[in-house]
């Protein structure tokens, strides 16, 4: 296979009943575009049939690589891990539990003429995918994110992206970072805008996040962002012989 335009970079845990109806969807959103393009799945060492799902499907999809990982890494590490395998000029991550639709996709490459980094927010929808607790959790997380971070990011916590591959190629991953790859990407000198995107009800399975994930547990990695963004070496050159 060519390099493709576009990577898909998914991370999976126990998503046994979305990831056939996933595939099926990116297949559906992006041949009408005409843009060439792979899925990188990582798996986050499933408990359920999810491996075994995804060697089905990639037997007879050429489009379609998959890494296992030999023990649980969490969200960062699958992600990271996908990130270093794509070969696409250009990178987009979404979840696996077909909340981010991939019908959405045009409309990321569409706005990536004007940036480096399009980010989804998901204000306007949140509640037509999410319960009453989920919304306000994620409403306080974001004002929190935002007022120690100093960015203003209406919805941080939306992992559905698509960026130009160089922003990424100086950023540190650390555990807790996907939450946090705007602004990690601003920190680099590239731009960052957002649109809004769908969020559908979860298709199959269980969330793996809850207030608690949302909003305590990433709080000492925030405090690291903000320290970063404090002391990172910034400076232009202005004559050179």
């Amino acid at each position: 296979m060519n390099q493709p335009e576009l990577s898909l970079v998914i991370p999976c845990h126990n998503e046994e009943g979305n990831l056939r109806p996933l595939v099926e969807a990116i297949h559906a959103a992006m041949k009408p575009t005409g843009v060439t393009y792979e899925i990188v799945v990582t798996d986050d060492a499933s408990t359920d049939s999810s491996w075994q799902v995804l060697c089905e499907l990639a037997k007879n999809d050429p489009t379609l690589k998959i890494q296992r990982f030999a023990y649980n890494c969490g969200e960062s590490a699958a992600s990271w891990a996908g990130m270093k395998r794509a070969t696409g000029r250009y990178i987009a991550t979404l979840d696996a539990d077909l909340q981010n639709d991939p019908k959405d996709l045009p409309k990321f490459l569409e706005a990536l003429k004007c940036a480096d980094c399009v980010c989804g927010t998901r204000v306007e929808t949140r509640g037509e995918g999410d319960n009453f607790i989920r919304v306000i959790s994620s409403r306080i997380a974001n004002a929190v994110r935002n007022a120690l971070s100093g960015e203003n990011i209406s919805d941080a916590g939306c992992t559905y992206r698509a960026f130009k591959r160089e922003c990424i190629e100086n950023v540190k991953f650390f555990k807790g970072a996907h939450r946090f790859l705007p602004t990690l990407i601003k920190i680099e000198g590239y731009t960052v805008t957002e649109i809004p995107v769908t969020n559908n009800p979860r298709f199959s399975g269980s969330s793996h996040y809850g207030v608690w994930n949302r909003l305590f547990k990433s709080f000492y990695d925030l405090l690291a962002v903000r320290w970063m963004k404090s002391r990172f070496i910034r400076y232009e050159i202005a004559e050179r012989n």
